[in-house]
């Protein structure tokens, strides 16, 4: 009996079905139809089911997961009665399974009115209609009348906005109102995948619809302020509504329509405050679903309007809450670098000497001290003036007669008080955008973004808040075809030339030889210029022979011991998704995933939930895979098939996740049993990239020290000569040994480690700890701590 047949019998007679059975069947030996047939008969397996016959229910469907069913005529009624049932057994049914198998089908479509009526009679019943747009397409299959009594009952007291977009859906094409399934949310907290509302955004009737809908809502707001509709506090629109306009909103967004910046001056003021005094607002729950738009598909508009209505919003709660969401809001941003780069100006003047934006040196600043200004903002306060620079980062100064002043005049605080307050909230707001300027440029190298020179010279090098940041980094100007210069604007007096339509974009150690990236290293240290992210003394990870033998999965940073919680929120920190881990149900492993390149590729890293030490959570960690997007779905690809960029770039990442919150870095752990062995092999390891950069970034530092005849690089420590015992630590954990018997060090860092004044061309909480514990023991005999110098004396 074919393996198909089998499988086929012990889904639907189990009873039948040999003991001994594979659990575990190959199923890519079955064709995408065979599979369509076990997936229909995977669904309408009775209740409850065996722990064989429940396992192999979870295989087909996961097979299902990553092929595409095909469904023959037969499988397709089978399909539909089986959803019927399910309306009876349970209430509801998941209407989309239908939609797939329509579409999927390799014959004549049957008869299926019967089946969709008793659908729709069902689903319309309810007193809350779930999958209305899946609804709306099954119900043409049952006639007019059947789809008229749908739209009917979908348009009941939910408000005029929706049954605009009822009447949208309902008179689109099968395939139309099929695609629009995708972003159909149970809920408006739901969450739906990007590539739904890429398909939306692409629909011209349902384009169309988001900006009726949008501006609609923006109307009823200006009429409630007028008086014209009476004001409820939080009523301005149907929960249904809300769902609608945001839906709307996402799509809008996601096609960056150029109308929405004024859309948002009139709709986020009016559903944020009332027309009265009152500390309501005509629809909070309107302004939460913008901002979880906002965290979707950001602009730099939308984000600056929240920000804006957040000010002036008199409800104590709101202001808070949305400070969260905004934080979520703009890292959505960095991520999203088509339009990130888009700053508005605030005000700001650019700073330059010589007329030129880009070259020569700059008032305020030295071109060699990486302290350029890029834009300053003056406003009076009587006899005062404000003074907003923007450099490194934006700072507020007072001058008076064009002196400067330590603080804010007392005038100042007194009579000025609103003035401080806004100027305050601006430097706080212009420093929030250079972080999301940096993340974006950061981001643009796994889709190798090129920007045209002209738009680049005004936009960019030229923006009053960009400018001190993007000078700061070297960049590539296509001056022919295929041939690329690269430049550091903060040292180059002047640009290379090419036409405005040339291609600019960052320039990555990845792509460069390994002379020319020391060279720029070189001049980054001599000049003392700090990077606004890692660019020249950036890590690159190549593919190695173990990756090429394992083929679809790394190990590379496999079998670490982790802190869980500081891992976690790395993630959301540099914005990969993952799953909360503890102990329970389904919560001791996940696959933490970033997308990148635009959404076509995927990276995924697998870790465990491991154990408690004391009130700390531990974790291990797994493979890294990467995913290609095929036809709208994730499919696993070799490694050898991901481009260099992405592989290196997302192995960056992984290696911070492992470095940054390994136990093996840190230095008091004194558990035993297997973590404790995991510490030893770990705490003095092989150097990793990072920890390869950061040795090279010692080599060009240590030199300029105090403390220079007294350190050297030996392998993967640094060796740090002090009066009493010979110190290494080692420049991955940071962690000492002291000679001559190998004893190990404890020193517990402070929160911050020391500023001694140590330029470091680019930011390194473990460089800047690894120079601070080298400062301490050069000059042992100065050291008062008593648990220190405990240690060193006892083996001295």
């Amino acid at each position: 009996m074919h393996l198909a047949d089998r499988l086929l019998r012990a889904l639907t007679d189990p009873a039948l079905t040999p003991p001994g059975e594979d659990p575990h069947p190959d199923l890519s030996q079955v064709s995408d139809e065979q599979l369509g047939s076990l997936l229909v008969a995977a669904y309408r397996s009775d209740d409850p089911a065996t722990h064989e016959v429940a396992r192999l229910r979870f295989e087909v469907r996961r097979a299902a997961a990553e092929r595409q069913p095909r469904y023959t005529p037969e499988a397709c009624r089978r399909m539909f009665d089986a959803l019927v049932e399910e309306c009876e057994k349970s209430g509801w049914a998941d209407v989309t399974l239908g939609l797939d198998v329509l579409e999927n089908c390799t014959g004549p479509l049957p008869d299926l009115s019967e089946p969709v009526r008793a659908l729709v009679r069902f689903s319309l019943e309810k007193d809350t209609v779930r999958q209305p747009y899946a609804l709306l397409a099954v119900a043409t299959l049952a006639g007019e009348d059947t789809l008229r009594t749908a739209v009917e009952r979908l348009s009941r007291d939910v408000g005029p906005i929706v049954a605009d977009e009822i009447a949208v859906v309902a008179g689109l094409p099968p395939g139309g109102q099929t695609l629009l399934t995708g972003i159909d949310r149970r809920n408006r907290f739901a969450s739906p995948h990007g590539h739904a509302w890429g398909r939306t955004a692409e629909n011209p009737a349902y384009v169309a619809f988001t900006r009726r809908a949008l501006e609609a809502a923006a109307d009823r707001t200006d009429a409630i302020r007028a008086g014209e509709i009476p004001y409820r506090a939080d009523k301005a629109f149907t929960d249904r509504e809300v769902t609608s306009l945001g839906q709307a909103l996402r799509v809008a967004l996601l096609r960056d329509e150029p109308w929405l910046p004024e859309l948002f001056d009139r709709l986020l003021p009016g559903i944020a405050l009332a027309p009265t005094t009152a500390r309501t607002l005509p629809s909070q729950a309107l302004l939460y679903e913008v901002v979880r738009a906002a965290q979707d598909y950001p602009t730099p508009e939308l984000v600056t309007a929240i920000r804006t209505v957040r000010r002036t919003v008199r409800h104590a709660g709101v202001p808070k809450q949305l400070d969260k969401m905004l934080k979520k809001a703009d890292a959505a941003l960095a991520e999203r670098t088509d339009v990130a780069l888009r700053l508005p100006r605030l005000g700001f003047d650019a700073v330059t000497t010589g007329g030129s934006p880009t070259g020569g040196s700059t008032t305020g600043g030295s071109a060699t001290d990486g302290s350029a200004v890029g834009g300053v903002l003056r406003r009076p306060a009587g006899d005062y003036m404000a003074v907003v620079t923007v450099a490194e980062t934006a700072t507020l100064t007072w001058e008076k007669d064009g002196r400067p002043l330590r603080g804010v005049p007392a005038p100042v605080r007194r009579d000025h008080a609103a003035l401080v307050k806004e100027l305050r909230d601006l430097v706080k707001r212009v420093n929030a955008q250079l972080v999301t300027l940096a993340r974006a440029l950061e981001g643009g190298y796994t889709v190798d973004a090129a920007h045209p020179y002209g738009w680049w010279r005004s936009e960019l090098a030229g923006h009053p808040l960009a400018r001190s940041l993007v000078r700061r980094l070297i960049w590539e100007v296509e001056v022919a075809p295929g041939q690329w210069r690269a430049v550091l604007p903060e040292t180059d007096e002047h640009l290379p030339d090419a036409p405005d339509d040339a291609l600019v974009r960052l320039w990555h150690p990845l792509r460069s030889r390994p002379d020319d990236v020391r060279a720029w290293r070189d001049l980054l240290t001599e000049r003392r210029i700090r990077q606004p992210f890692k660019q020249a003394f950036r890590e690159i990870y190549l593919l190695t022979p173990a990756e090429q033998e394992t083929r679809v999965y790394s190990n590379r940073f496999a079998a670490h011991l982790v802190h869980y919680r500081r891992m976690f929120a790395l993630f959301r920190a540099r914005g990969w998704k993952s799953a909360l881990l503890g102990p329970w149900d389904a919560g001791d492993a996940d696959d933490a995933e970033r997308t990148l390149a635009a959404g076509e590729w995927r990276v995924r890293f697998f870790h465990t939930w491991a154990d408690r030490a004391g009130e700390d959570e531990l974790a291990s960690t797994d493979q890294v895979r990467f995913d290609r997007r095929v036809d709208g779905a994730w499919r696993e690809a070799p490694l050898t098939d991901v481009p260099a960029l992405v592989f290196s770039e997302a192995m960056r990442d992984v290696d911070l996740f492992v470095g940054v919150t390994s136990i093996a870095a840190d230095p008091d752990w004194t558990d035993g049993g297997p973590e404790r062995h995991y510490w030893e092999r770990a705490a003095f390891a092989e150097l990793t990239a990072c920890a390869e950069a950061r040795r090279d970034a010692l080599a060009r530092i240590l030199p300029r020290l105090k403390i220079a005849d007294r350190c050297a690089l030996e392998g993967r420590f640094l060796t740090v000569r002090g009066d009493l015992r010979t110190y290494r630590i080692h420049l991955g954990s940071a962690n000492i040994l002291m000679e001559p018997d190998d004893s190990y060090l404890c020193i517990v860092p402070a929160r911050r480690p020391a500023d001694r004044k140590v330029f470091l061309p680019f930011e390194d909480d473990r460089l800047s700890l690894i120079l601070s514990k080298a400062f301490l023991l050069a000059a042992d005999t100065e050291i008062t701590d008593e648990s220190i110098l405990m240690q060193i004396k006892r083996g001295a």
